[in-house]
C-alpha cells in the first residue's frame, strides 16, 4: 500500500516534442536467435503524432499497433489500434480504443475458432499509456524515479490495469568505441482487485518488463526485455543498423 501511494499517477509532461522516426529493431530469444523484426514508424498529423510498431515474426505472425496521441503540455493517447494474428497468438485479436469516448472493442478468435466480439464503454483516465511507453520513458525527469500509468488490456474482455514504473539504476553499454550509460526502468503490471490477488496466487501474474533509456540532451530508447504479448517468452528488443551486402559490383559502381 505504501509503495502504491508513493507512485505519481498522472500524464507524463512533454520534455521534448516528438517528430519523424523510422527505427529498425529485432526481437531475440535468450540465446540470441532473432524471432521477429520490427519497424518503428512515427509521423505527425497536425498537432497529433501517429506512432506505429509493426512486428513480423519468423513464423509468419504479425503484431501491428498504431497509436495516435497529442503532446500539448502532457502526452495524451487519443486512439490505439492493435492487431495480432498468426500462429504465435493463442487468440488472434483486433483491439480498438477510442480514448475520448471510452469505447473499447475487441474482436477475437476463441478456442473453437469462432470469431467473437467484446465491446465496452470504459471510463479511461488521462494517463492512458497504450502504445506510448517508450515515449513516456524518454520524457521522465531525473526526479521522477517512480510513476504509474494506466493501460487497457484485452483478456479478451477489456480490462484497465496499472503499470508501476520505477528506475532501478544504470547499466553501461558501448557504441563503437564509446562507453555510455542507460537508465534501467522496471515496468510492473498491477492487475489490482480480486483478479490481481488470484493471478498472483496461481502464478499467472505477467512478468515484469525492463526498458533501458539513454539519458542526456536527447533521451533515446536503447533496448527492452520482457514479453512481447500475453503468454510470450521473455524476449530482448533492441535497435539494429542497416547492413549492406559486400560485393565487387557495388564497389565498381562507386568507382565509375
Amino acid at each position: 500500500m505504501l509503495w502504491s501511494a508513493s507512485l505519481l499517477a498522472q500524464p507524463v509532461a512533454v520534455r521534448q516534442m516528438e517528430g519523424l522516426i523510422h527505427g529498425f529493431l529485432v526481437l531475440r530469444s535468450d540465446d540470441g536467435t532473432i524471432v521477429a523484426d520490427e519497424d518503428s514508424l512515427q509521423t505527425t498529423r497536425g498537432s497529433q503524432v501517429v506512432y506505429r510498431a509493426i512486428i513480423h515474426f519468423k513464423d509468419g505472425s504479425l503484431q501491428d499497433e498504431t497509436t495516435v496521441f497529442s503532446q500539448n503540455g502532457h502526452f495524451r493517447v487519443i486512439s490505439d489500434h492493435l492487431v495480432q494474428k498468426g500462429p504465435s497468438f493463442k487468440h488472434p485479436m483486433d483491439v480498438s480504443i477510442d480514448a475520448k469516448s471510452g469505447q473499447v472493442t475487441v474482436v477475437y478468435t476463441n478456442d473453437k475458432g469462432e470469431q467473437k466480439t467484446e465491446s465496452e464503454r470504459m471510463d479511461l483516465p488521462a494517463d492512458l499509456a497504450n502504445g506510448i511507453i517508450p515515449v513516456l520513458l524518454t520524457n521522465l525527469t531525473p526526479a521522477e524515479q517512480s510513476v504509474t500509468e494506466s493501460m487497457v488490456v484485452a483478456t479478451p474482455k477489456p480490462m484497465l490495469i496499472k503499470l508501476q514504473i520505477h528506475a532501478e539504476g544504470e547499466d553501461s553499454f558501448t557504441t563503437g568505441s564509446i562507453n555510455r550509460k542507460a537508465t534501467r526502468y522496471n515496468v510492473h503490471v498491477d492487475i489490482g482487485g480480486v483478479k490481481g490477488v488470484v493471478a498472483n496466487l496461481i502464478g499467472k501474474e505477467p512478468p515484469d518488463t525492463r526498458v533501458w533509456i539513454l539519458q542526456g540532451e536527447c533521451p533515446s530508447f536503447v533496448k527492452a526485455e520482457g514479453p512481447a504479448f500475453e503468454g510470450s517468452p521473455i524476449w530482448r528488443t533492441e535497435l539494429v543498423s542497416p547492413a549492406f551486402p559486400k560485393s565487387g559490383s557495388s564497389a565498381a559502381t562507386r568507382e565509375k
